[in-house]
């Protein structure tokens, strides 16, 4: 069997995109898919994440599902970010193997055969894209290459270089991370994680062609959520460096002391004061900033919240959802509309 086909059988791949504001790059992403995968013996999916766009990006892609039988169309209720989009994806897929990628076409859809090819030749659950160049500005490029860098360095879980979440995952692993629990996720660190055999496919990641793509703050706190979610050095650090200070701080007060005994130094109380005050209260500051950011993970594990909420599936042949249905979440599954 090759390209589409019914919604009762199980494709070979599903390809999840989460969507935010593409609309300019949609279009050539869907053709370069169905262009790509047309030809795979066993079929594929497309399944595209809406995460609340505000341009036409949801009305394009629930276009191509009303349309076509293997696209799928998720809109989430509100924007809940990239990695709650691809988990969503990843509940809503079939394919016997599973595909992240994001819609900006700096990842290739041109890619996806050989990463079948590379699973099957190599037996194993995971192929991940690692990037050997990229087309971007430098400042992107020396803040990608330092956070992987402390990743390696802190990150409990295997380094896989400067791979993103592009990646092609067996049915076990992608049946794995839905049963994951996190509420803030990394899913790239997760599939790690996971484990089983995973090999590299080697690519040169192409510039964005159109949009601004992640602002550098939202970059900074996928970066800590990485770091938080995977390694508890943070916490040893904290531990570490107000010993140190303490350390320090009472050496230096026993030598001021020996010194004002002496004759040797005349220094005002309050000056002193003052001073080991501002420094102990800063590295207080910042333990308890560390300890905010994993205590921050288990209050969101504790709310118990859905992961995501969905307004609408559309899907060909399916059902249609009455308008006034209430939205469902990540907990249940949803019904999809025409």
């Amino acid at each position: 069997m090759h390209g589409p086909l019914s919604r009762d059988s199980q494709p070979l791949v599903s390809v999840v995109v989460p969507v935010f504001n593409e609309e300019q790059v949609l279009p050539d992403l869907h053709e370069r898919l169905k262009s790509s995968l047309g030809e795979l013996d066993g079929g594929y999916e497309i399944v595209y994440v809406d995460d609340g766009s505000s341009d036409r990006s949801a009305e394009l892609a629930a276009g191509w599902a009303r349309s076509e039988d293997n696209v799928v169309f998720v809109q989430l209720s509100r924007n809940f970010g990239m990695e709650i989009a691809m988990s969503a994806g990843l509940d809503h897929v079939r394919g016997a193997y599973t595909v992240l990628m994001h819609a900006d076409l700096q990842d290739p859809p041109e890619l996806i055969p050989d990463m079948l090819r590379s699973a099957a030749e190599e037996e194993a659950d995971v192929v991940f894209a690692r990037r050997i160049g990229r087309d971007e500005s430098r400042a992107k490029r020396l803040l990608a290459t330092g956070f992987y860098a402390m990743m390696r360095s802190l990150a409990r879980v295997p380094y896989q270089g400067q791979a993103g979440d592009f990646r092609l995952m067996s049915r076990r692993v992608t049946d794995t991370l839905r049963t994951m629990p996190e509420r803030r996720r990394f899913l790239r660190g997760m599939v790690a994680w996971v484990g089983f055999k995973q090999v590299p496919i080697e690519y040169r990641r192409a510039g964005r062609k159109a949009g601004g793509g992640a602002s550098y703050p939202a970059l900074f706190r996928l970066s800590l959520e990485a770091l938080t979610s995977f390694s508890d050095v943070p916490l040893n650090i904290a531990t570490y460096v107000g010993a140190l200070s303490a350390t320090a701080s009472g050496l230096a007060g026993f030598a001021v002391l020996v010194l004002t005994i002496t004759g040797t130094l005349t220094a005002s109380t309050t000056v002193w004061i003052l001073v080991a005050v501002l420094f102990l209260g800063g590295i207080q500051l910042m333990s308890i900033g560390v300890l905010g950011r994993y205590l921050a993970h288990v209050h969101d594990q504790v709310l118990e919240r859905p992961l995501y909420l969905v307004s609408r599936v559309v899907a060909r042949r399916e059902e249609e959802v009455p308008a006034d249905r209430p939205p469902v979440s990540s907990q249940w599954p949803a019904t999809p509309d025409s």
